[in-house]
């Protein structure tokens, strides 16, 4: 099954018998909350769901983002109307990383049938609602593991002997301005990708062929190697992931990412540009 949908895609499955279970997700770094975007209007029968504190758990030594509690996050998606077998849709303003994030916690703990809206809210062709709807709960049990997962030793091992990919801006890896956490670089023997090397203008993805052959340019070699991805605080590193499965990769996310990584001083930095 596909990561993404397209809006078309999805317009059709909405007016079918078995209509997704929608999610929005609206979230920018450092921008105004959601909430606000989505009262002034969202997919019809749209459920939102808050980032910071919905996907995340309170930030600390585990990072800006650090994974919610499970239980926690099952309740959430239960009052979403998300069950075992219901088809899950989320969905945020275009930039993808808060969608990922969502698709991420989804697959990992166990949904098997989670798609993204591919670009985003921008591209539906429909009207918008204004109604805060109630669904019936859900049955989601939320059960870890179905999607692997690095701790910070477990990264620094793939930046060793594997693929690590920081899906961070390019200046920001390099060192060069750090606007958030600590101190500004990466991990040693970590490559730089940015994630927004991943999409077109419009925020859809590339093609599959053409994400194949950029991150084969970046290192990877075959779908059985394990590659990892981090990024500032594990949510545009959740689109990273997210892109490798569209281009038939199978992606590791550090969850904690440079926030936890770079807030431990005892832990190696780098700076400058790609040793690749």
């Amino acid at each position: 099954m596909t990561a993404i949908i397209t809006a078309a895609e999805l317009a059709s499955e909405s007016a079918g018998p078995r209509r997704p279970v929608l999610l929005d997700v609206r979230w920018r770094l450092g921008g105004p909350p959601g909430r606000p975007e989505y009262e002034a209007g969202h997919l019809p029968d749209a459920v939102y769901v808050d980032l910071d504190t919905e996907l995340a758990g309170p930030p600390g030594a585990g990072g800006r983002h650090p994974l919610p509690d499970v239980a926690a996050f099952g309740a959430v998606m239960r009052r979403a109307g998300v069950s075992q077998d219901t088809q899950v849709v989320v969905y945020d303003g275009g930039q993808g990383w808060a969608a990922a994030r969502a698709w991420w916690l989804l697959r990992w703990t166990g949904h098997a049938d989670v798609r993204v809206l591919d670009g985003g809210l921008a591209g539906w062709p429909g009207p918008l609602s204004t109604r805060t709807p109630t669904p019936a709960a859900g049955d989601f049990d939320p059960v870890p593991g179905s999607l692997p997962l690095l701790d910070a030793d477990g990264a620094a091992a793939l930046a060793r002997d594997g693929l690590l990919l920081d899906a961070r801006a390019a200046e920001r890896y390099r060192g060069e301005v750090e606007p958030i956490d600590r101190i500004g670089g990466h991990i040693p023997g970590a490559v730089s990708a940015p994630t927004t090397e991943n999409v077109a203008e419009n925020g859809s993805f590339l093609a599959p062929g053409t994400l194949a052959s950029r991150f084969a340019g970046l290192g990877a070699t075959d779908d059985t190697q394990e590659i990892g991805v981090y990024c500032g605080s594990g949510v545009s590193g959740a689109h990273q992931v997210l892109a490798l499965e569209i281009a038939g990769y199978r992606g590791a996310l550090y969850a904690g990412s440079w926030s936890e990584w770079s807030a431990d001083e005892s832990r190696p930095v780098a700076k400058g540009p790609d040793p690749q």
